[in-house]
């Protein structure tokens, strides 16, 4: 079952915590979260899933910044969020989809007991300009049914900022 709008307000600092929280985010059922300013890159144009791999660090300005089509950018967003005993899902708003831009390829399934800021996986079909503090995608909750053991794992767990794969360290 997804939580209606009015029961994610009824939860906050309960088993959902959204920080800042700004109630005009609020969907009928979901939660808008904001773009952070910062984006991430990889360095090579072939990249390794046994290694780290190197990233370039990008800031969006006010005035925006143009993403280019067939180049993967790591972005977060600004919110900080909590979750225990329900399960966060993230996708992109259709207003943003509309315009060719893909916030998450694959990671929009979230786990019980996840604590920091999502990691965004954007991806355009042709150049956009992108500008920080928009309300790029949106965040909505499932219950869960059933003995559960929550998120603790050290890869993205607690995470301060944009993260890199860290696909690597499952290799070890």
């Amino acid at each position: 079952m997804i939580l209606s709008g009015r029961e994610i307000k009824h939860r906050l600092g309960k088993d959902i915590f959204i920080e800042p929280f700004d109630e005009k985010q609020l969907n009928p059922n979901s939660y808008n979260l904001k773009l952070h300013n910062e984006l991430l890159t990889y360095d090579s144009g072939m990249l390794d899933m046994k290694k780290p791999n190197a990233t370039r660090k990008l800031s969006i300005p006010e005035e925006g910044l143009v993403l280019e089509p067939q180049r993967l950018y790591l972005g977060r967003i600004k919110e900080y969020t909590k979750t225990f005993d329900l399960v966060p899902m993230l996708e992109g708003r259709s207003s943003i989809g509309r315009l060719g831009l893909f916030i998450h390829i694959t990671a929009g399934f979230g786990d019980v007991g996840f604590c920091g800021y999502w990691t965004l996986e954007i991806f355009c079909i042709h150049p956009i300009r992108i500008y920080p503090n928009v309300e790029i995608c949106q965040i909505y909750y499932h219950t869960i049914e059933g003995d559960y053991d929550s998120y603790e794992s050290g890869k993205y767990q607690l995470n301060k900022g944009i993260q890199a794969s860290k696909l690597y360290e499952d290799f070890k």
